[in-house]
């Protein structure tokens, strides 16, 4: 009886080994699932940064592009004003003076249709 009771005793001591190693090793495989999803947010985060990057300086190059349209068309536009400034002050006295010359000069006539 007594190594029946001993086997027995050794059995439950096994048992009890074998759970042991057994949450051990689930606990194990439960920090390694942890430290694997950190692991994966981390490259994740760092690949989500790297195309953030690459999308800003293409955004960049691609609207510095349009920058330079824009100056150049408001230069474009700058320089059509002055023009037209300065031919407005050019011509300005003469057409002045053809104007009242028009009106001030009046020359009495009988009109062609007058019968």
């Amino acid at each position: 009886m007594t190594s029946q009771s001993q086997g027995i005793q050794q059995l439950l001591q096994a048992e009890k080994r074998a759970k042991d190693k057994l949450e051990e090793a689930k606990k194990r495989k439960g920090k390694r699932l942890k430290q694997a999803k950190e692991e994966a947010t981390a490259e994740i985060d760092h690949y989500r940064l790297q195309r953030e990057k690459e999308f800003r300086h293409k955004q960049s190059s691609a609207m510095g592009s349009q920058g330079n349209l824009s100056t150049k068309i408001e230069e474009q536009t700058t320089e059509a004003i002055q023009n037209l400034t300065g031919s407005y002050h050019k011509n300005m006295e003469g057409v002045m003076k053809k104007l009242l010359n028009t009106i001030c000069d009046i020359s009495p006539e009988i009109h062609p249709n007058f019968r």
